[in-house]
């Protein structure tokens, strides 16, 4: 029976190993992660900055103040507000008093077909001012560095790039999300490579809406966040958009510049986050169910499959064949680039301020969770996002 069952997942793990090695060989030619730029006279004004919040109070404030600490480069910061009920306007209008380049304006009320978060970037894209040569969307849970805008500026048009987002430090805290978050970066990572690797098909575009830049007149070549008006992951869905229109995207590595906050403890990183890590929104079934036959073979299955084995490597090893013995091998190798990978993301992650940073090394064994949460998302419908009830 396990000479069977071996079998079985050999033919259905071997393709998806060799898919994961051709990913992560490229890790030692991806551009580097970008540094703290000093702003120069051709960047005079032209950024503007579109902050979207709905009850963000408790999180906003690093954001405002990082960028309060940009230079001449930003000419605007717009927070876009749907309604908040905890004072987040508040912050903003005592910010707009010491710093002029910030206001906070209100968005009107969700239009049927549209998700939040998009409505209020395109609304903050048409309040923008046209003089701006960029358009800069950022969450309200990051926390920008000095020099971060000026950096991404700089490294955009030296490359020629249209649109390019990045991948931040991601700030971990309580135990349990130091467990789970870094196994559900993974399933990104295995999916589309490493940061800075950039892909020449459309559909297989990665970006991250906690930091947007992208060229204003691309932004209205393609109608503001039209094209990614009702999805949950609205980054990913435009920016696979404006590539397939022929323009140059990246995805960079920006975790000198940029910090996140994301979510409190393991129990809001699986419901928030998890909701749209499957990215059903921006590609087709045919690529959902794709990734997770590839997330399972490479990621879901290895420790289950290890651990239930062990037994055999100690007893009878030589009764069970050839067949199982690979599948073993195989699954146990899987196992070993996992936790080499946990080595490889861990600059990604700033765990200073918690003294449960010891936990990220036992990621792996949230492995199987983690994909066990891209399955559900897969195959459900946000109805909660952010705040907000959706039909």
């Amino acid at each position: 029976m396990i000479f069977l069952v071996a079998f079985f997942f050999l033919f259905v793990q071997l393709p998806a190993v060799a898919i994961l090695l051709s990913r992560l060989v490229q890790g030692p030619g991806r551009k580097p992660p970008l540094e703290p730029e000093v702003t120069t006279l051709d960047q005079l004004a032209s950024v503007s900055a579109i902050v979207p919040t709905l009850n963000e109070a408790d999180r906003i404030q690093p954001c405002l103040d990082g960028l309060t600490k940009q230079s001449y480069e930003l000419r605007e910061v717009i927070v876009v507000d749907s309604r908040s009920t905890d004072g987040t306007p508040g912050l903003v209008k005592d910010m707009a008093d010491r710093d002029p380049r910030f206001r906070v304006m209100e968005d009107d009320p969700l239009p049927d077909g549209w998700v939040g978060r998009p409505w209020a970037l395109h609304t903050g894209f048409l309040a923008s001012s046209a003089q701006s040569k960029w358009f800069l969307g950022l969450d309200a849970d990051t926390q920008p560095k000095p020099g971060l805008i000026s950096s991404i500026v700089r490294a955009a048009e030296a490359e020629g790039v249209d649109l390019v987002t990045f991948s931040p430090q991601f700030i971990l805290k309580d135990p349990g999300e130091m467990v789970l978050q870094p196994s559900l970066l993974m399933t990104l990572v295995y999916r589309f490579g490493p940061t800075g690797i950039e892909s020449d098909d459309p559909s297989r575009v990665m970006a991250n809406g906690q930091c947007f830049l992208c060229r204003r007149s691309v932004l209205e070549a393609v109608d503001g966040y039209t094209a990614a008006k009702g999805s949950f992951c609205d980054d990913v869905t435009l920016a696979r958009h404006i590539a397939a229109q022929g323009y140059k995207v990246a995805f960079w590595d920006g975790a000198k510049l940029l910090g996140v906050r994301m979510y409190e403890g393991a129990i809001e990183t699986w419901n928030e986050w998890g909701r749209s890590l499957d990215l059903k929104d921006a590609a087709t079934p045919w690529q959902t169910w794709g990734d997770l036959w590839f997330l399972m073979s490479v990621q879901g299955l290895p420790l289950f499959v290890t651990v239930s084995m062990l037994p055999c490597v100690f007893d009878g090893w030589e009764t069970i064949g050839l067949v199982s013995q690979a599948w073993f091998y195989l699954n146990a190798f899987l196992l070993a680039v996992r936790c080499l990978m946990g080595l490889a993301i861990a600059p990604s992650y700033d765990r200073s301020s918690s003294r449960w940073g010891w936990l990220f090394w036992l990621s792996p064994l949230t492995d199987v969770m983690a994909f066990f949460r891209i399955l559900l998302s897969a195959t459900t419908r946000p109805k909660q996002w952010r705040g907000r009830v959706y039909d």
